[in-house]
């Protein structure tokens, strides 16, 4: 309740407030981008334009304020779920354009250049796809499956919860990379505590992974453990033998 009459207090209306159609057309975020792009708008602004429309007495620029209210930034809201916004005052049709927003963000990197990406080295995996999974407040177990000439395939989710053997089951593990006709994986999971050193379970299930796969006919090239801005590779660490 204290969160609740805390939000309803920020978001009360003032004496002077002024509807945003009541602004300077240089002034309201939709007409701004269009004058000037996307770039010259603040960040309250942007999100202003996701929130589409106010409350009485509350501007859809207040509401964004108010996100970004007690040293919250873009990076922190993109981690939020639909529930978090919502108690934050959002509707649940707004924060979901927020979510779905953030998302598409996410899977930009991904999306870059129409040729596959050749992977060389963990760096390039982590490049492309750190933004997607260091914010994730769960672990989930990731694997990108490789053509015969270490092209990347469609990476897919294998599991989402603390990662141990009934969550990285190698028939789990395996399915979409036999799929996709696969030549070999690299598995990618991600630590939210922010220390990318592997517990010795991530080592002991590294090693059954990479046996089965000696058994299927698929080759494991490594194991990557993303955290916040830092990463390990089990292979460069030499733990996958």
């Amino acid at each position: 309740m204290k969160q609740v009459r805390e939000t309803i207090k920020v978001l009360e209306p003032t004496f002077y407030h002024v509807p945003i159609k009541g602004w300077p057309a240089d002034e309201r975020p939709r007409e701004k981008l269009l004058q000037r792009g996307a770039s010259n708008l603040t960040d309250a602004e942007l999100l202003a334009i996701l929130i589409r429309t106010g409350k009485k007495g509350v501007t859809a620029v207040d509401l964004a304020r108010h996100l970004l209210a007690e040293e919250r930034t873009l990076r922190d809201i993109s981690s939020m779920s639909v529930e978090k916004i919502r108690s934050l005052g959002i509707g649940e049709s707004r924060a979901i354009a927020i979510v779905a927003a953030f998302e598409l963000a996410k899977r930009l990197p991904e999306m870059r250049g129409k040729e596959r990406l050749t992977i060389h080295s963990p760096e390039d995996i982590v490049q492309h796809f750190r933004t997607k999974l260091r914010d994730l407040v769960q672990e989930e177990l990731w694997v990108f499956p490789l053509n015969a000439v270490n092209q990347l395939l469609e990476p897919r989710q294998i599991s989402k919860g603390i990662l141990n053997s009934s969550l990285a089951h190698p028939r789990e593990c395996f399915r979409e990379a036999i799929t996709q006709s696969a030549a070999a994986v690299v598995f990618v999971h991600n630590h939210p505590s922010g220390n990318p050193e592997p517990s010795q379970e991530d080592i002991v299930i590294t090693k059954q992974l990479v046996d089965a796969g000696k058994i299927i006919g698929i080759a494991v090239h490594d194991h990557i453990i993303i955290a916040g801005d830092r990463f390990t590779s089990l292979a460069e660490r030499k733990l996958m033998l």
